[in-house]
């Protein structure tokens, strides 16, 4: 029976750091750089909601307007409460542009 081979060394290789830009590149207008910048932190934080875990992910996003969904559906009490809430969520939707 063979033994596997033992090392110290990592099985796999990281990724190669990327080289820094060169002194040249990049937005030479100001405005064009802010909203490129803008833009990259907003899909780096949807990239991040992506990667949370189950529970951290709708703590974050939709409990909150959940909660205050159903404290109105308590002090209404209407005869079609799924109804209700479903146009509460709709109404008063953080995301609606």
């Amino acid at each position: 029976m063979e033994e596997a081979p033992t090392s110290d060394a990592p099985l796999v290789e990281a990724p190669p750091t990327p080289a820094p830009a060169d002194a040249g590149a990049g937005f030479s207008n100001a405005e064009q750089a802010a909203s490129a910048e803008k833009a990259a932190l907003a899909v780096a934080s949807k990239l991040n909601m992506q990667a949370l875990p189950i529970r951290q992910y709708l703590e974050g996003t939709v409990v909150p307007i959940l909660l205050q969904g159903m404290q109105a559906l308590v002090r209404e009490r209407p005869n079609n409460p799924i109804e209700f809430l479903a146009g509460y969520l709709l109404k008063n939707n953080p995301q609606k542009s």
